[in-house]
């Protein structure tokens, strides 16, 4: 049994992405190019999937306000009735 203790990153993602941006050039700005492209790609999914959602609820909004202005079959009858 081993009793070195390893070190516990605050932030684990970082850990998990530092050889990928250290093997594509190990510069400060290589790092923060590359962070910078996949916070873009996240951002442009968000947009997407947000797209989506306020579609829908802008359908769904539509439906139920311009539901009640359609005319019921007893206010064509009675108009119907009326002439």
């Amino acid at each position: 049994m081993s009793n070195q203790q390893h070190s516990v990153s605050r932030f684990p993602l970082a850990r998990k992405f530092w050889k990928p941006a250290a093997v594509t050039g190990a510069g400060g700005t290589t790092l923060v190019i590359w962070f910078e492209e996949v916070i873009a790609f996240a951002t442009d999914f968000i947009g997407v999937i947000f797209l989506t959602i306020l579609g829908g609820l802008i359908c769904l909004f539509d439906n139920l306000i311009f539901k009640s202005r359609i005319p019921r079959r007893e206010d064509l009858q009675d108009t119907m009735n009326k002439r």
